[in-house]
């Protein structure tokens, strides 16, 4: 069956900046939650061709990871409570690049016992972990980055800037919860841009965007920005460059995303407030130079 829903955030009257363009949303009457948990389990199948692309392209784009039916069951689920944990309360007008980009809603997984199912995910965390050739990996995070219509840039940053770790081995899973054209703004990388040092020290901004992008075609780096089938999910290291563009389609653009770090990681003394903040929030108790074996990052696949 279907049926007409709108998404909309609770306390403003203008539908013109805070409610998802209604649409016809298919809601299953018949998949089996237990049937979904167990294709979130169950193993994806990689090539070494597959694993040898993102060693040197510093990213990957897997389609036919998820399934429609799943991706709808835990995407109704986030998208809920996105709309309940939104403090993002202003017209696009009043909003800076950074907030025009995305909404951005940290650690759904503490929330939500349907999300955790999703973030914990073994299919996912095991591809992390073969991708980047670890004995496992731990959870850094999860965000929902949802790109509303009419949304911004995501300027041209590098993600590890953010995060107090040890080594390079860090990667994000970006699933987009609906087939995502270029007008919707998919996410973007620049090949290989991995080991590209310059601008590591840029916030995202208008300073990074302008920058990042001069700096990398300089360097020749080919640019990636295909759209996302149904299904279809990326992988990036956290030194591999990306940005997105602005979602143009009229509806929102729903993306939940889950940080993979190694699960050797360990804490390095924060570089910048921004890794500082992470350490408060994800590592409080956790000294400098140990693994990060805290209660919010726990071991998400291993051997």
């Amino acid at each position: 069956m279907s049926v007409l829903q709108a998404y909309c955030w609770p306390g403003f009257s203008n539908p013109s900046y805070h409610c998802f363009e209604p649409k016809e949303v298919r809601v299953s009457t018949t998949t089996d939650p237990a049937t979904l948990r167990d294709e979130l389990d169950r193993p994806f199948s990689l090539s070494p061709d597959q694993i040898q692309f993102f060693r040197t392209n510093g990213y990957i784009k897997l389609k036919q990871v998820l399934s429609p039916e799943l991706l709808e069951y835990y995407g109704t689920e986030i998208t809920n409570q996105v709309i309940q944990l939104n403090t993002l309360k202003k017209p696009m007008s009043q909003r800076n690049t950074y907030e025009r980009a995305f909404l951005q809603i940290t650690n759904l997984w503490t929330k939500s016992s349907i999300v955790r199912e999703f973030v914990f995910s073994k299919r996912l965390a095991r591809v992390a972990t073969e991708l980047m050739g670890t004995r496992g990996v731990r959870l850094y995070h999860d965000q929902a980055l949802y790109k509303e219509a009419s949304g911004g840039i995501t300027p041209w940053h590098a993600d590890q800037y953010y995060w107090p770790l040890s080594n390079a081995n860090t990667c994000t899973v970006w699933v987009p919860l609906q087939q995502t054209p270029r007008e919707m703004g998919p996410l973007a990388f620049a090949v290989g841009s991995q080991h590209f040092t310059f601008g590591r020290d840029l916030v995202i901004s208008d300073e990074s965007e302008e920058k990042l992008q001069a700096a990398l075609k300089q360097q020749n780096f080919p640019h990636e920005e295909s759209p996302f089938d149904l299904g279809e999910v990326s992988y990036h290291y956290g030194w591999t460059y990306h940005h997105a563009g602005p979602n143009t389609s009229g509806t929102a653009r729903r993306v939940m995303t889950v940080i993979y770090m190694d699960s050797d990681m360990r804490l390095v003394a924060p570089q910048n407030n921004a890794q500082e903040n992470d350490r408060k929030a994800w590592m409080p108790d956790t000294p400098v130079g140990d693994i990060i074996d805290a209660p919010l990052t726990p071991i998400l696949w291993h051997e």
